[in-house]
């Protein structure tokens, strides 16, 4: 039969009792999907550069069944694609077990960090595991310039990652990787972890980690209701058992850094002067050299990070002859983002007197930066500081690491794990102090010491090959002990045992 039998002629006149399903879907369009499209073409021409706009668009990006109004916005965005995901054979045969891993996966933050560091790691190991591998976002809120700045593998495993269904089972472990306070009954807005009650799961495992010297009440109760309460260091270990969690409960499970990602044999630096804002000081240029020694520090703004302590020790030790500056990547906590006016406040108060030369510089860098951008960040810098009053495990210490910089920072808690004499420059705390708000206010952190931060800076930077030796040896000791595949095997190990144990 030909195609073109059922088809009315092009000047054949339309009645009531004879419109085909074009002409009527075609009325539909005009009088109301139409009007729908302006309207929302209207509304994302206002919200095209808004937060809540690229949101949407994220959520969309994670949703396997997007509603109508996700598809629209995603129809209207010419920017942003769902990314492909790579299309993989179909196993042989299934696992037989689930792993979910809940964690803030689109935040950019801490834990947002490690969580992306575990299962980049899990996922290149357990091909022939088994288990199969799932996330799900749970935890703080999603961050759009985080997505934006993955690598394109990364967003296609996440995409891929999230959409592999687990059962509500004895045949899922669920990894709750957040703070305490996240999980069930969450204390704010959040995706419960584990998503239902405890006993469905073949286990339920908290991981997380604090920066004080113990865990509060509350928290501990919520670690003893998991099955296993997974923390990075012997630091915690000890806190946790002597706070009250149940030894039996609390195992070591490292932190991996991705050796390969922090190569420095693979980036060219950051041009610093491109992302950076003058604070105090002015340019200077080292003695017989064309460019600047160069510390860098990162962190969120916060009392914890120890940046007054920086500050003090870098502005009473060096002026605008040395040659040196300062760099800060940072950004809000609780706060807003003036920190050009808060760095200018605190040297104003803080009764140190400019030297006769001019203050050495500081600059801060308050933008973005990518994580694909992060290694050339660290390949610009000659030293990286981060003399903090704790760390639950310190990210930006081990990345410098792994991409050779000489690290000076605090000696006591999460970094106690790896800082050594030999890899790194340890700064002793001067004193242990109190918490004076916030959640853990009354508990204990370090204090560091200003005057020994003074002596470290100053050494580093005039022991150019004692620094670069010690580099060498932080990534070789990165490598060794914290590579992916490292950890990953100890990962698999732990989690076959509990599979195992279950079946008994």
């Amino acid at each position: 039969m030909d195609s073109h039998e059922n088809q009315r002629p092009l000047n054949e006149p339309e009645t009531n009792q004879t419109l085909s399903f074009t002409s009527k879907l075609k009325k539909a369009f005009a009088f109301y999907i139409l009007p729908l499209l302006i309207l929302f073409l209207a509304i994302s021409l206002t919200l095209n550069n808004t937060n809540y706009y690229k949101t949407q668009l994220l959520k969309h990006t994670f949703s396997s069944n997007p509603n109508l109004f996700q598809t629209i916005f995603a129809l209207l965005s010419p920017t942003q694609q769902k990314p492909r995901i790579k299309q993989s054979p179909k196993p042989i045969s299934k696992p037989p077990y689930c792993v979910l891993w809940m964690a803030p996966f689109l935040s950019g933050g801490g834990y947002s960090s490690e969580s992306w560091s575990y299962i980049l790691a899990l996922h290149e190991h357990i091909k022939n595991s088994s288990f199969k591998l799932a996330i799900d976002h749970h935890g703080d809120l999603e961050s759009v310039e985080f997505w934006e700045g993955l690598p394109g593998p990364t967003k296609n495993l996440a995409v891929e990652l999230y959409n592999t269904e687990c059962t509500m089972s004895n045949k899922t472990l669920v990894i709750c990787h957040s703070e305490p306070g996240a999980w069930y009954p969450p204390l704010f807005e959040t995706s419960p972890c584990p998503p239902g009650v405890y006993q469905n799961f073949k286990a339920v495992i908290g991981r997380t980690m604090f920066e004080t010297d113990r865990v509060n009440s509350e928290h501990v109760k919520r670690c003893n209701r998991m099955d296993y309460v997974w923390v990075p260091t012997e630091f915690h270990v000890s806190t946790f058992v002597e706070s009250g969690v149940d030894p039996s409960k609390v195992v070591k499970i490292v932190q991996p850094i991705d050796v390969k990602f922090f190569d420095p044999l693979e980036y060219k630096p950051l041009n610093l002067h491109s992302v950076e804002s003058l604070v105090i000081g002015g340019p200077t240029r080292r003695p017989k050299s064309n460019s600047e020694f160069v510390f860098l520090s990162v962190f969120k703004w916060e009392y914890r990070k120890g940046w007054d302590v920086l500050l003090k020790a870098y502005l009473e030790e060096f002026s605008g002859v040395d040659g040196v500056a300062l760099y800060l990547l940072t950004n809000p906590y609780h706060t807003d983002s003036d920190f050009g006016n808060k760095i200018v406040e605190f040297v104003e108060n803080s009764g140190l007197e400019k030297p006769v030369t001019g203050w050495a510089p500081v600059y801060v860098i308050d933008s973005h930066i990518d994580q694909i951008d992060l290694p050339r960040l660290y390949k610009a810098a000659d030293a990286f500081v981060l003399p903090s009053r704790g760390e639950g495990w310190g990210r930006p210490i081990v990345e410098a690491m792994a991409m050779s910089l000489p690290v000076i920072a605090t000696n006591w808690s999460g970094p106690t794990e790896y800082m050594t004499e030999e890899n790194s420059y340890p700064l002793p705390p001067e004193r242990m102090s109190e918490v004076t708000e916030g959640p853990f206010r009354g508990h204990l952190w370090a204090e560091p010491s200003v005057g020994k931060l003074r002596v470290l800076m100053r050494r580093v930077m005039n022991n150019i090959e004692e620094a670069k030796a010690r580099g060498k040896k932080a990534r070789e000791d990165m490598i060794r002990k914290y590579s992916p595949d490292i950890v990953a095997n100890i990962l698999t190990d732990h989690i076959q045992k509990i599979l195992e144990k279950s079946d008994e």
